[in-house]
């Protein structure tokens, strides 16, 4: 780690490029199981939009992984190491608590809660559901309220952590 920089940094770099490669490895696996499940579906007499339906939630994970969880956490990084070089004062261990334990954690929350309803459609229609609303009506067991708090509780937290940690590195510049 360049000498230049606060201990605490190296920490931050490491654990947010290792998820970013971790998680760019997940992105193309997601990919790949997307192409690959989508390839068993039997649509022959199925009502118009459900095989975009079953398919477009995993389709959507792809692309999820690859811009929240290793693009724009490596651009976090890249914003750090550039504010430290422009003559920005050194965040603080809380700022980039919220990067590492805050941000990555939510985002993994939300991209297996993407993942989950992807798969929850597509199983439930290609065991012969043609139904969408009797599909969304099962998600989480039906407890509606339930999907609506997990879904809202994993963005609350990946927007108010992500807004500290920018706020933080926005505070450094002056």
């Amino acid at each position: 780690m360049d000498r230049g920089l606060p201990d605490h940094y190296g920490a931050t770099i490491r654990v947010t490029l290792r998820y970013a490669i971790v998680m760019a490895l997940s992105g193309a696996l997601s990919g790949v199981a997307f192409q690959e499940s989508s390839k068993q579906l039997d649509f022959a007499g199925a009502p118009p939009g459900l095989h975009l339906e079953a398919v477009l939630g995993l389709a959507l994970v792809h692309g999820h992984v690859l811009v929240s969880a290793v693009l724009l956490p490596i651009a976090m990084v890249g914003a750090l190491l550039l504010a430290h070089r422009v003559g920005g004062r050194p965040l603080g261990r809380r700022p980039l608590l919220c990067l590492t334990r805050g941000y990555l954690s939510a985002v993994t929350a939300t991209l297996a809660l993407m993942l989950y309803k992807g798969y929850h459609v597509l199983v439930l229609a290609r065991m012969g559901e043609r139904d969408l609303d009797a599909i969304h009506d099962r998600f989480f067991a039906g407890l509606t309220s339930l999907r609506m708090g997990v879904y809202g509780s994993c963005h609350a937290v990946m927007a108010v952590v992500l807004g500290a940690f920018l706020v933080g590195l926005w505070r450094s510049l002056k």
